[in-house]
């Protein structure tokens, strides 16, 4: 297969996956994520050198082209031109995820995290964690000193993804102590999702029948045992939250682990909790370590969304690749155990498929859920 040829099949597949953009936004994204992947970087300059190699058409066109797709509709050239509004392709990206899934596999995680670059952005991002890698399946950048509530942000893209997933599968929505919120944890339950948020040590919590409140940090000594239970946390009358609550402090650990869920204890294992650190090695992965977006010279948060919808297109192929890849010759492989990430050898994988004239490589989502749950006792 000639390199033409592959890019000609990528736009088929991103066009028939994205079908709400018109034609021209559809090609548009294949060939800026296409050269994203190809050159592991998202700066317009050399994704346009590549494909004007690649293609025989004028860098600058391209360049353009590319620059364009991030722009609103005013600053664009020409008249009729439209802006891609980047909300309408979170549940798109997320069912596209859904129709690679296993079949027979009923099960995904989610996980809620935030990343700043420098005092430029920051991101509020929505992942599917797989195989040590997150794919960005919504998100919302603000300002890096922008005040404010993130609340309308994280409510907003939970009921945008929330229909592309079946009702049947058990989602789990992952947080950090930073982002524990009463309204959160019932926006996730709104959705049909199970929260499994981490919450700090202070305040107090209850049996689900007792009257004696205790504090939180007197729950478990740092000597691995695990904790759970049904409790009313937080003494305060606004701020109660029935829930289970699971607890852990393991001896190399500087803090405890404790998660509110609305699981049932015998249901809920807090080992889940680990899968959390897999959006921390997504956000790397959009910057040093794939994309480079620590690079980019953009200061209009609008246009970095589009630059994110572009990035979320790359890694959701390449992670598919390297998850399949993985999958077949190390089904048992653990997160510890992994040299290389999924996203690195989904794009080794589509590098040498391309240098060696082969049919593009195109994966499926396989996760490793139960047999990446880490040890904690």
């Amino acid at each position: 297969m000639s390199h033409n040829e592959a890019l000609f099949q990528w736009m088929g597949i991103v066009s028939s996956q994205m079908r709400h953009l018109s034609k021209p936004q559809a090609v548009t994204l294949a060939l800026f994520s296409f050269g994203m992947v190809m050159t592991r970087r998202c700066g317009m300059t050399s994704i346009s050198h590549f494909l004007g190699l690649l293609t025989g058409k004028r860098q600058a066109n391209l360049r353009q082209r590319l620059r364009e797709w991030c722009y609103d509709a005013a600053d664009k050239r020409g008249s009729g031109r439209q802006e891609i509004r980047v909300a309408d392709s979170f549940a798109p990206l997320l069912r596209w995820i859904v129709t690679w899934w296993i079949k027979g596999e009923r099960q995904m995680v989610l996980a809620l995290d935030a990343t700043s670059l420098g005092q430029t952005f920051t991101v509020l991002s929505l992942s599917v964690v797989y195989r040590g890698c997150a794919i960005p399946v919504a998100w919302s950048i603000v300002a890096g000193s922008q005040k404010g509530s993130w609340r309308p942000h994280w409510e907003a893209m939970l009921k945008l993804l929330s229909p592309a997933i079946p009702s049947r599968w058990r989602v789990l929505v992952l947080t950090d102590w930073g982002l524990y919120a009463r309204w959160l944890f019932s926006a996730i339950r709104q959705q049909g999702w199970h929260p499994f948020m981490r919450i700090n040590l202070q305040g107090q919590f209850r049996r689900a029948k007792a009257k004696r409140w205790r504090p939180l940090q007197q729950l478990v000594g740092q000597n691995g045992r695990l904790w759970s239970g049904k409790v009313v946390c937080f003494k305060t009358a606004a701020c109660q939250l029935p829930c289970t609550l699971l607890a852990c402090w393991m001896p190399q650990h500087a803090h405890p682990w404790l998660i509110v869920t609305d699981l049932p204890v015998n249901q809920a294992q807090i080992a889940w909790y680990g899968w959390r650190a897999w959006i921390e090695s997504g956000f790397k992965d959009v910057k040093r370590g794939g994309w480079h977006w620590e690079q980019t010279k953009m200061k209009r948060h609008e246009r970095a969304e589009r630059l994110w919808l572009v990035m979320a297109v790359a890694t959701l192929w390449t992670v598919s690749v390297g998850g399949s890849y993985e999958a077949v010759l190390f089904p048992l492989l653990s997160s510890k155990s992994r040299s290389l990430s999924c996203l690195v050898q989904g794009l080794n994988a589509i590098l040498a498929a391309a240098l060696l004239h082969r049919p593009l490589p195109l994966g499926h989502f396989i996760p490793n859920y139960a047999c990446s749950l880490p040890l904690l006792c």
